[in-house]
């Protein structure tokens, strides 16, 4: 539930708490007195402000609409500079829903225009252009959203001395928290925003979105017995509108606290429900989150073909897949759906699709998996053709042994019947038992073969990769480093022969960088090929990387215990490369000023705990690069059948725990 929840929030890039829109419960009075406002002849500021608020009322649900009030706000709004700044407030509320990038233009206009102005209504129209902003660039992550709300969005509702409008800000932080897995923090925030609002008692929409967004925020962390509370709330407050378009957000949280709590048939129906509406009112990313939602309910039912076809239907209908990521992550999951399905074939052909759409990222990993797929396929053919031969040799022997039987049976006459029916009774079950351990014994041959072809393969690439580090290294030291060194005596010598030439101070300088490059060489080599290991075993060369490393501004802590010099020397230096990787991520990525290095050693485990203070990393988005650092790491772990624990965020640092089973290579 968690995992399908937060990639639904990712894929959509915003859930519907994130929309600036909060339509008033009571839909048919809040029109109607919009209406009435541009029938009378008051002051063009009130009228171009009700033509405003139904460009944001009608956004959703009819563009045409929605256009020719914008228009004609605009056209009231050029006698008034304050009107002026609106119109480009809600002219970003105008495409918001379809063309991002003019909404993120109309936005920032909107809150420097209203800058100048130090009203109530000012500060809360700024507030609400900074947030929007801020969503309409979402692709910069969920830190530039939180930085515009924290630093922007919620000072200026401040300024407003309106507690509902700072509640409504702290409401859409949470959900920024939530997306980021804070829930401690998106919980705090929330429950200040639903204090706000119920003191104030006269904001009911943003109470409601309050309370749906803490539903979801309970249910992300599967604690739904607080969801059911909230949602009590919120349903009484929708219940006098029955027209309301806040419905479907509703019917979208209560069949997530559905979900939670595996009522999976009360979940569906509550899908049935939103989808009604979504579809009566345009919504069509929440329509997309309504049937992700069916998805995930039909696979936790193991009902896959229901699940798979919901996943095609969301491709067709293409409003997820307009980014590459996520359609990426779609077909991933028909692939993952359809191998469920044991359709082989068909997961193969979707996930060479996500192939070529995420070649990009992760791109060996990804090949890896569609060759085990791929050779999975085959190697059901290939049993297929395998179960076919043995029934027919099967048959042929049945056949043999009945005729050699009826023979007897014949040759000994009805006394011997009864006695040779059993017998071939006990054989036939004997052989049945003998073939089925055959199958087991053949299933169980095929994994270990491929788990050795595996492993060789991981070896000769981890093999590879040392060979030729030491190969370039020799070739830096005796080639490279010689010719230089060479370069440097012939200068020297050179200077003793010509008179004056040892006063030249540019000579000398060249003579000076020729050293530090044979310094720099001899250290590069030094790197690729450790001799501290060889000479004198992991401990020493661990600690010596780590005083090379050591300078002003970083210090390195180093323990090691129990660490036997014993272990293999090919096993030393792959240990070896995975510190010295974790140490160069620290220092030239982390930017740490600290660090702790732990090595233990307890049998034939061998433990690495690796802790920085450095700037720390967003896991997602890590996992998304082409960096090889960290898929280097994970390569040598996998290649021992050891663990990777990295525990990191933003801003907080970096712990990273490997576990390694040292006799596992042999």
């Amino acid at each position: 539930m968690k995992k399908l929840f937060l990639f639904i929030l990712c894929l959509l890039g915003a859930s519907p708490v994130f929309c600036q829109q909060q339509i008033p419960l009571n839909e048919k009075h809040y029109l109607d007195s919009l209406q009435n406002i541009l029938k009378t002849s008051g002051a063009d500021s009130s009228k171009a402000n009700a033509n405003f608020l139904l460009v944001d009322y009608w956004k959703f649900k009819d563009t045409l609409k929605s256009k020719s009030y914008l228009l004609a706000g605009k056209k009231i709004a050029k006698k008034d500079a304050y009107s002026t700044a609106l119109s480009y407030f809600y002219e970003g509320q105008y495409y918001f829903n379809w063309d991002k990038a003019r909404a993120s233009v109309a936005f920032k206009k909107a809150a420097d225009a209203l800058a100048v102005f130090t009203t109530k209504k000012a500060y809360a129209r700024r507030a609400a252009a900074w947030y929007n902003y801020a969503i309409m660039n979402m692709d910069k992550g969920y830190g530039f959203i939180a930085k515009i709300t924290l630093e922007k969005a919620i000072p200026d509702a401040e300024k407003t001395g309106d507690p509902t409008q700072v509640a409504q800000y702290y409401t859409r932080l949470a959900t920024i928290l939530m997306n980021n897995s804070q829930f401690a923090k998106a919980t705090l925030y929330n429950e200040k925003a639903i204090s706000l609002l119920e003191k104030a008692k006269k904001d009911k929409t943003s109470l409601l979105f309050a309370y749906l967004g803490g539903v979801s925020i309970y249910c992300y962390e599967n604690r739904a017995e607080k969801a059911k509370v909230l949602l009590d709330k919120a349903y009484p407050l929708l219940k006098p509108f029955p027209e309301s378009v806040n419905y479907t957000l509703y019917y979208y949280n209560e069949t997530l606290y559905f979900t939670t709590i595996q009522s999976f048939n009360k979940a569906l129906a509550s899908i049935e429900k939103g989808i009604v509406l979504v579809k009566k009112y345009h919504q069509t990313q929440l329509y997309q989150m309504f049937l992700y939602s069916k998805y995930e309910i039909f696979g936790k039912q193991k009902e896959y073909k229901k699940a798979r076809q919901i996943l095609l239907d969301i491709i067709k209908e293409g409003t997820l897949t307009a980014s590459m990521i996520d359609k990426a992550t779609i077909y991933g999951e028909v692939a993952k759906t359809s191998a469920k399905l044991n359709d082989y074939k068909e997961a193969y052909t979707w996930l060479s699709k996500y192939r070529v759409v995420n070649d990009s990222v992760n791109s060996d990993q990804t090949n890896l998996k569609i060759n085990e797929l791929e050779t999975k396929y085959r190697s059901v053919k290939n049993q297929q053709k395998i179960a076919s031969l043995e029934a027919q040799n099967k048959q042929a022997l049945l056949n043999a042994r009945n005729n050699r039987l009826y023979n007897l049976v014949l040759g000994l006459g009805c006394l011997f019947l009864l006695v040779s029916l059993v017998f071939v009774a006990v054989i036939a079950r004997n052989r049945s038992k003998l073939a089925e351990q055959k199958e087991i014994n053949y299933r169980q041959q095929l994994s270990e073969m491929e788990q050795k072809q595996q492993l060789k393969v991981t070896k000769a690439m981890l093999d590879g990769e040392e060979h030729e580090r030491e190969r370039v290294a020799r070739d830096l030291h005796d080639g490279l480093g010689g010719m230089l060194a060479g370069v440097k005596i012939g200068l020297s010598g050179w200077t003793d022969t010509q008179p004056g030439a040892s006063q030249d101070k540019d000579l000398h300088r060249i003579i000076g960088q020729l050293d530090t490059s044979v310094s720099e060489l001899r250290r590069i080599a030094r790197n690729m090929v450790p001799e501290t290991l060889l000479d004198f075993g992991l401990e020493v060369a661990l600690k010596d990387l780590c005083e090379f490393h050591m300078r002003d501004g970083l210090q390195i802590a180093f323990e090691a215990f129990n660490i036997e010099t014993s272990i293999p020397i090919s096993t030393q230096l792959h240990i070896y490369r995975i510190v010295q990787e974790l140490l160069s991520n620290a220092i030239k990525h982390a930017r740490a000023s600290s660090i702790i290095l732990q090595c233990t050693q307890d049998a034939k485990v061998f433990l690495i705990t690796f802790e920085d203070n450095g700037i720390g990393f967003d896991r997602k988005k890590q996992e998304q690069s082409k960096g090889m650092g960290l898929k280097s790491i994970r390569n040598r772990v996998d290649f021992f059948n050891g663990q990777l624990e990295i525990i990191s965020g933003v801003g907080e640092g970096t712990t990273i725990n490997i576990e390694l089973n040292i006799d596992a290579t042999k």
